[in-house]
This record gives structure tokens, C-alpha cells and sequence, in this order.
């Protein structure tokens, strides 16, 4: 099934620059899980990839057009309420931008199969300073936070913080599930 023009430009913002670096180290046709897929600018461009994907949101109704596009599985869920709904090794590759719920990065983990990305970009403290949003400290991190989080036994393959060059407080991570399956080393990308 192929998408008419109009709505993948509705469902489809820029894509984050570091996602788009990182995604090179997935294999095309592999497992990803979109977390808060919001109005589904990753969901959409994965899919164009030929990646096989979960994209999950309490609303779903910026990415209700993509539905039936082959690879794609929408799930409505509040994830933040009741238990993580996946189990070990059911995604190759983890995506969370713009989406913080601390209580999550154990099951992100777990959720990895052996060698597999957990990708993520979201907002820090500093963003709330420039910017004011977003506003509640649930919502971003602190300085160095996000190393914090990384779980016990995840291999970080690279990080950043500071300011995007739309002066956007970020931090970003991408870390590695060892495994046998694992690879040695993980490309860097040429950006």
C-alpha cells in the first residue's frame, strides 16, 4: 500500500537529526518500537526505511492516516499508567524523543533484543530556561540526568547535551543491549 503525498506530509515534521544519524545502525526490516509517536515523523520515515513498526501513543489521531501500511502496528496505549506492555527482546531498536517517564528505562532495556539500540532525544532543563516548557520537572532532565538512567549493563555508544541550532535544550543518548548478537562496534555515521 502505497501513501498519497498529502498524508505523509501530515504526518511527517522534520525528523530529529540524531535519529536519523543513529538509524543507520539498524538493519532495514528490523523490529522498532516508536515511543509517544506523537504526529508520527519517525514512524513515517522508518517505515519508508523498511523497518517493521510499533508506534504507541495515548492519541493516535496525527498518525490514524499511515493505518495498513504494510510493517506498521498502531497500539493506543497510556503508558504511563499500568504495566509495560512488552516483553524480553521484542524490539530491535528503541525510539523516545521529545517523551520522558523515568519509571520506563529498566523496560526500554529489556525490551531490547540482544544488540539492539535504544535511541532517544528529549528535553532538558535548560530548554525549560530559554524556551519555558516544558514546564514540569517530570517532563525534563537535569543536567548529566540522562547518563543517570542508563540501566546497569547497557553499553553507551554515544551521548550529548547542549542546544540544537534551533536553540532547543536537549540531551541525547543512544546505548547498546550487549548480547551475543551484539556487534563489536557500532558505526558513528558521517554527520
Amino acid at each position: 500500500m502505497a501513501l498519497c503525498k498529502n498524508e505523509m506530509q501530515n504526518c511527517m515534521q522534520l525528523p530529529s537529526a540524531w535519529l536519523m544519524r543513529w538509524l543507520e545502525a539498524v538493519r532495514p526490516g528490523s523490529r522498532v518500537l516508536d515511543v509517544a509517536c506523537g504526529e508520527g515523523r519517525h514512524t513515517s520515515l522508518m517505515l519508508m526505511k523498511g523497518y517493521r513498526v510499533t508506534a504507541v501513543d495515548r492519541d493516535l489521531s496525527f498518525v490514524r492516516p499511515l493505518a495498513g501500511f504494510p510493517g506498521l502496528t498502531l497500539e493506543k496505549r497510556d503508558l504511563e499508567s499500568g504495566p509495560w506492555p512488552w516483553g524480553e527482546g521484542a524490539f530491535d531498536a528503541v525510539l523516545v524523543t521529545n517523551y520522558l517517564h523515568r519509571p520506563h528505562f529498566p523496560d526500554y532495556f529489556r525490551t531490547l533484543a540482544p544488540g539492539g539500540l535504544f535511541i532517544m532525544e528529549t528535553f532538558t532543563e535548560v530548554n525549560t530556561r530559554i524556551w519555558g516548557r516544558p514546564r514540569n520537572p517530570d517532563h525534563y532532565l537535569l543536567t548529566g540526568e540522562l547518563l543517570k538512567l542508563t540501566p546497569e549493563g547497557a553499553r553507551v555508544v554515544a551521548y550529548e547535551e547542549g542546544l540544537t541550532e534551533n536553540r532547543l535544550g536537549v540531551a541525547r543518548i543512544v546505548w547498546m543491549k550487549p548480547g551475543d548478537e551484539a556487534p563489536m562496534a557500532v558505526g558513528l555515521g558521517t554527520r
